[in-house]
């Protein structure tokens, strides 16, 4: 935030910012988020549905959230809160974890960078499904049907967070040569 710009409202996870005419969100006590695009060994995606309230439907997702968000992950490395995050949510580890990039979902609208992540040589430790605030449903979908996998669930009116199409774009690419 620079000098010209100010605090119009701060909550307990957001504070929205005016900046001469424009305003926007930012998260506060976090020092961004992950994305993770986890791929199995049997070649299967690992993304996760749960309901969100700013748009009032089940939404399907990669496997995400922030990092340095609470206090004792204040100086949480983005890889660790990648981690930690595949973790709680789907139950999965990764033994090989590979940083994608990094930019704005909504330059427009928020402050906040994603940071992807590539994980590989998975192993399931747990069913998965959250913290005690969430209530995450795990979905494992092979790359060769995702889209009509999406494309079903569109059509069942679940929202389908682009992310998943630029996570897998991203894969591909760091797979050629």
């Amino acid at each position: 935030m620079n000098d010209a710009a100010s605090v119009r409202w701060e909550g307990k996870f957001l504070r929205v910012i005016q900046e001469g005419r424009w305003e926007y969100a930012d998260r506060v006590k976090t020092s961004g988020a992950v994305a993770v695009v986890a791929v199995t060994e049997a070649g299967r995606l690992v993304l996760t549905e749960q309901y969100r309230i700013p748009v009032g439907q089940r939404v399907i997702e990669l496997p995400a959230g922030l990092a340095g968000d609470v206090a004792e992950n204040a100086q949480e490395d983005f890889a660790e809160a990648a981690r930690r995050e595949l973790l709680e949510e789907t139950g999965y580890e990764a033994r090989e974890l590979r940083r994608l990039v990094s930019g704005p979902p909504s330059a427009g609208l928020a402050s906040e960078i994603v940071v992807f992540y590539h994980a590989t040589a998975l192993r399931r430790l747990t069913p998965g499904g959250g913290d005690a605030h969430e209530d995450i449903q795990v979905h494992e979908v092979p790359l060769a049907a995702l889209n009509a996998w999406l494309k079903a669930r569109m059509a069942e009116g679940v929202l389908v967070d682009p992310k998943i199409y630029a996570g897998v774009y991203l894969i591909a690419q760091s797979a050629r040569p």
